[in-house]
């Protein structure tokens, strides 16, 4: 076949492929290359995979960096955070942001305690600064952002650095750490929740949780008395004041200052039984006796739980530049915590997934932990084995490339979890909780593995119009070689993306066009003999 036959073959099918794109009179070559959006919301991808964990790998040198974590969240919030037409999934730019980050007391009731070295207790604050500048970008005003925390101790914050970044950026931040009856009543959005264990009703702080809301969840790699202090327990502080103590132990209620209408009275009574019923069928290290021991985790583990089940953030993000072992100041480094370069961020639409896949990395085994036993009794969780949840590994272009949780490195953070010190048991005080755990032994209706991947497919790219980069999805359903080009109206082939053996599954690859003129061009996806096409419209 001669080259003009093989041009002109070509172009017939992706005139068909793409034939409703090039009659479509909202296209129009030569525009103003910005595109403005009235709506925004998250990449297509990432809403399409809700049980999917993302994993970007980040490359800062120091923790002191600052403009170098800045960089890498500005840069992670633009791939993940995109312009929209108004449907599903897409929220005005009017729309009230709260960023929730791991704000806390930095531990000043210790005496060894420093500025610097208690730099990992908090989120970072260069990283939030990153996606405040990102979500900015999609045009969404800085008087619509907020950062809400119920523990705000005006000292703590200032040294973690978060009063001059609301000063800076012009988001909302403010004291209200006054509890409920003291507080404001429309500081408030009281909410019922249907299957309580504990609570009945909880008082979050305006505007989470009110309709129309977009709530960014962004905790820290850090250890912590309930073990791993990641994204499910990180939504604590969205709650009140006193209401906002969970970690208060089992029969100290009072503790909280709740008011009798807003607790379910038979709470403590069911706490209790469901505790027996964990401990006789073994999850682990619940047998430690109080009155810090598995009925303390049992009570925290159940009010987290009935928070959770009722809150749904936007996204849950950790913040993995650097993680943090012991707790707050204490710790096993001469008695002191420390700081550790992870270079990770995670993300994804279910707290809980992100939360195993972040235990894992800090080097324990996530089975080991009641509160994920819990969440999956719930329908909070639908995984306990962290091999099992659908990972990938997200590029700074956007890209998305299913991966093997063992790829990555893990940062071992100790804590002082449920310490094995009772029944002849002599386990540091500062440990990692990572002896092996038989998920083949425990059984969940709702634990399953990766779905089969299906058919062969190249979804349309997005966004399309685009300037000057563009997302292509596709699935593959064998493991394979895979070329994915790019060719112009001529049918010159104009950029080759990928030729790479991948394995079975969904992936994602980002085309960036900006050395290329306006115009139609054609993607092309090739796999065992088979081939998909896609039309793409470039406007500058």
């Amino acid at each position: 076949m001669s080259s003009r036959q093989t041009r002109r073959r070509f172009l017939k099918t992706a005139s068909m492929a793409g034939a409703s794109a090039l009659l479509s009179p909202s296209i129009s070559i030569g525009r103003s290359p910005v595109r403005m959006f009235s709506h925004f919301g998250l990449h297509p991808f990432v809403e399409a995979h809700p049980r999917a964990v993302f994993i970007l790998r980040t490359n800062v040198d120091a923790m002191t960096n600052a403009p170098a974590i800045q960089s890498a969240a500005e840069l992670l919030g633009k791939t993940l955070f995109v312009g929209k037409e108004p449907g599903e999934g897409a929220y005005p730019l009017s729309s009230p942001v709260i960023l929730k980050p791991n704000l806390t007391n930095r531990g000043k009731w210790d005496s060894r305690y420093t500025v610097e070295g208690t730099r990992g207790v908090m989120t970072d604050v260069s990283f939030v600064e990153g996606i405040i500048g990102s979500i900015k970008t999609l045009g969404v005003p800085s008087s619509g952002i907020s950062i809400r925390e119920a523990n705000y101790l005006s000292d703590d914050f200032a040294e973690g650095g978060y009063i001059d970044l609301a000063a800076r950026t012009g988001v909302d931040m403010k004291n209200l750490s006054a509890k409920v009856g003291v507080i404001d009543e429309r500081e408030l959005n009281w909410m019922d929740v249907p299957e309580g264990v504990w609570f009945h009703r909880i008082p979050y702080l305006q505007p989470i949780n009110t309709p129309g809301s977009v709530l960014i969840n962004i905790a820290k790699l850090k250890t912590h008395a309930m073990g791993i202090t990641l994204c499910a327990k990180n939504l604590q502080g969205t709650i009140a004041a006193k209401y906002v103590q969970h970690c208060a132990a089992y029969g100290s209620e009072a503790n909280m200052e709740m008011r009798e209408q807003d607790m379910n009275p038979a709470g403590n009574v069911t706490i209790l039984q469901n505790y027996e019923q964990h401990k006789q069928r073994g999850v682990p290290r619940w047998d430690r006796p109080d009155p810090d021991g598995g009925l303390w985790q049992e009570t925290w583990a159940t009010r987290c739980l009935d928070n959770n089940s009722i809150l749904h953030p936007f996204l849950n993000i950790i913040e993995g530049i650097y993680g943090r072992d012991g707790h707050f100041v204490a710790g096993p480094n001469d008695g002191l915590a420390k700081d550790y370069l992870a270079n990770v961020v995670l993300f994804g639409k279910n707290a809980f997934h992100v939360d195993l896949v972040g235990s894992w990395l800090a080097g324990h085994e996530p089975g080991n932990f009641g509160l994920f036993h819990m969440a999956i009794e719930r329908n909070l969780c639908h995984y306990l084995n962290p091999m099992n949840i659908p990972l990938y590994e997200w590029g700074a272009d956007g890209s998305a490339v299913p991966a093997s949780l063992s790829t990555f490195p893990r940062t071992p953070l100790k804590t002082h979890y449920l310490r094995r010190d009772y029944n002849g048991q002599s386990e540091e005080p500062w440990h990692l909780v990572n002896e092996p755990f038989e998920y083949s032994t425990v059984t969940h209706a709702e634990e399953q593995r990766t779905a089969a991947p299906g058919n062969f497919a190249l979804h349309q790219n997005y966004p399309n119009p685009f300037n000057p980069r563009t997302s292509l999805p596709f699935r593959i359903p064998d493991r394979g070689n895979v070329r994915l080009e790019v060719f112009n109206i001529q049918g010159e082939l104009v950029d080759l993306l990928l030729d790479a053996s991948l394995p079975a599954g969904d992936h994602l690859v980002t085309w960036n066009a900006a050395r290329m003129p306006s115009g139609i061009y054609l993607g092309r996806l090739s796999f065992n003999g088979y081939r998909k096409t896609r039309t793409m419209v470039l406007i500058r």
